[in-house]
């Protein structure tokens, strides 16, 4: 609990805040940060969820205007559907030994990663051969919970990466919708993080702090910044982020 430590709990927090408000992916500059820190893996992905929570909300607020239906779907039935799943997957993190999420975290934090780099082309692929219905949203919103709730890395990503899949929407018409789903996915798994004591709050406090004011900022800046440019910085972060913790975890 020395300074610096609750300095790089912070400043994490407010780099992840502000990711999540651009394009998704907090959970790249949180997790590392807390596990260089000394938590075990999964103690690290449920105080990251916790902490990142507040800055989805405001970010999600900062955004509440821009709000509407998803291929006319309404926002409370995909928020409704995103919490009760979001339960679901944070239970199975409570099931999953540490030593085994540290074996899958490359691997989920590598999926995310692929989602953001094709994410766009699949959904132009897609959209020029066939047209989804509204049940395969439905479901494909009930996995977005259960990914979000267990990991949560990356979901904002995937779920710019799915609705344009689905619904043919661009990822900056997605900001509002993707923020709040965000939101929702990490406050069903806060009940259960918290109610099983898998957050360890003298790291989460300042990094939560600092979420709440990266949130912030994001979206402000976010209103701003060309789609190019929150790609690549996202890419940069993510990219990186994979390959440290594929090191990490088989690099011997």
């Amino acid at each position: 609990m020395s300074t610096s430590n609750l300095l790089l709990a912070a400043a994490a927090g407010l780099v992840g805040g502000a990711m999540n408000a651009l394009a998704g992916g907090g959970t790249f500059a949180t997790l590392p940060a807390l596990i260089a820190l000394g938590l075990p893996a999964n103690i690290a992905n449920a105080t990251s969820n916790v902490a990142l929570l507040p800055g989805a909300g405001t970010s999600a607020w900062a955004y509440r205007d821009e709000l509407g239906p998803v291929a006319g779907m309404s926002v409370r039935l995909l928020a409704a559907i995103t919490f009760a799943f979001g339960l679901v997957g944070s239970l199975l993190l409570v099931l999953t030994p540490s030593e085994t999420f540290d074996i899958l975290i490359p691997w989920l934090l590598l999926f995310a990663f692929a989602v953001m780099v094709f994410g766009k082309r699949a959904a132009d692929w897609l959209h020029a051969r066939v047209t989804i219905g509204r049940r395969t949203l439905l479901i494909t919103q009930a996995f977005l919970g259960i990914y979000g709730g267990y990991f949560g890395g990356g979901v904002g990503l995937i779920t710019t990466a799915v609705y344009g899949l689905l619904a043919n929407i661009r990822p900056r018409e997605l900001f509002a919708i993707r923020t709040l789903m965000l939101a929702v996915a990490n406050f069903a798994a806060a009940f259960i993080f918290i109610g099983f004591a898998m957050v360890w709050w003298w790291a989460c406090l300042p990094m939560l702090l600092g979420s709440i004011l990266g949130g912030w900022l994001g979206a402000v800046i976010g209103k701003r910044l060309s789609p190019g440019m929150v790609r690549v910085w996202t890419l940069l972060v993510t990219g990186a982020t994979t390959l440290v913790f594929f090191v990490r975890a088989y690099g011997g």
